[in-house]
């Protein structure tokens, strides 16, 4: 709700970029300053000392993310204003036809590497891409691509794991027994038609 708020006010005044970059930077600080989000997140701090604390940070940023961040402190979700952000972003880069990936890779990728590989998402998707890198050597090989939600797993450990899960579940799957043809108890043998069959016996009638 915060985040679609400031975003519509943000748009109507033409600020939108400017409003973006602001609370980007804010939100960065928050994460990089410890002083900083124990203020923000600590219950024992009334709204009104938050806001007083950030009236004084916030002296040259721009008026509606002034505003709009004082008003957050003041309802009592000083905590939140991160997740604001992140919420904000994702509003921002659909507007702007951009996708926020992150290229998650067994080992660094170079520049040239990774340039390859936005190049190729861009084409696919008539998007301008905004990537970030992370590296989990546990991948083995391959990349992990993340996009919003949405998880593409084209690494080495995917595809093991996807196989280990194929194996678990083929190795439940039994063939259907067919009941008139399903082994004799006793001696493995095909049941015999007969009257003690309860199969009619070959060329009688009904």
């Amino acid at each position: 709700m915060y985040a679609r708020s400031l975003f519509q006010a943000a748009q109507g005044r033409g600020k939108l970029e400017v409003v973006h970059q602001e609370l980007g930077d804010f939100a960065a600080a928050i994460g990089s300053v410890p002083e900083l989000r124990n203020l923000l997140e600590n219950p024992e701090l009334e709204p009104r000392a938050k806001a007083a604390v950030l009236e004084e940070i916030l002296g040259g940023a721009d008026e509606l993310i002034h505003n709009f961040v004082l008003l957050v402190a003041e309802k009592g979700r000083a905590a939140e204003i991160e997740e604001i952000y992140r919420e904000l972003d994702v509003l921002v880069a659909a507007e702007q036809r951009r996708l926020n990936v992150e290229l998650t890779t067994a080992y660094e990728l170079s520049d040239e590497e990774a340039d390859s590989i936005v190049k190729k998402i861009e084409a696919a998707s008539g998007r301008s891409v905004e990537a970030t890198r992370a590296v989990d050597p546990k991948l083995i090989g391959g990349i992990v691509l993340q996009v919003g939600t949405m998880r593409v797993d084209a690494s080495v450990r995917g595809r093991l794991d996807r196989l280990r899960q194929e194996l678990r579940h083929g190795g439940d799957h039994r063939s259907p027994v067919d009941p008139l043809h399903a082994p004799d108890r006793d001696n493995g043998s095909e049941p015999s038609a007969g009257p003690s069959s309860g199969l009619p016996a070959s060329g009688s009638s009904s």
